[in-house]
């Protein structure tokens, strides 16, 4: 599978984002007590496969329970298009719905039990390694 720079970003356009992907990709619908309220699709990527385009000075941050993950939202319009996962705080948790969707091949949604998360929180870790 060959990697390629996809976009993605907020609702207004005040954040904007690069991330390097595969065509073909998994990602997971949490059923976490924040994830399932917004409806967010994990794309997890290594950090070193993203770039904050512009914006970085439109972000506001929010954290809660342990405080690993760093929830990231507009200031504008409110949308968390990324985030520093706590599964993962070596990469980036991308929402697909942030992006467009024609920039992928094939996209399978798999199910995450995040409301037992101390469970199956540990088969995401592999995805923010940089050999993905």
């Amino acid at each position: 599978m060959s990697l390629r720079w996809k976009t993605g970003g907020c609702h207004c356009g005040a954040v904007e984002w690069q991330a390097l992907t595969n065509d073909d990709i998994i990602v997971h619908e949490c059923n976490c007590s924040i994830c399932d309220m917004v409806g967010y699709l994990h794309l997890i990527v290594p950090a070193a496969h993203f770039k904050l385009i512009k914006g970085e000075d439109r972000l506001t941050s929010y954290k809660f329970k342990t405080g690993i993950a760093q929830h990231k939202f507009c200031k504008n319009c409110g949308v968390k298009s990324f985030y520093v996962p706590r599964s993962n705080p070596d990469g980036f948790s991308l929402n697909l719905r942030c992006m467009d969707r024609d920039q992928f091949s094939k996209i399978t949604i798999a199910p995450l039990d995040g409301q037992n998360w101390e469970l199956n929180a540990g088969n995401l870790a592999h995805l923010s390694k940089q050999d993905q």
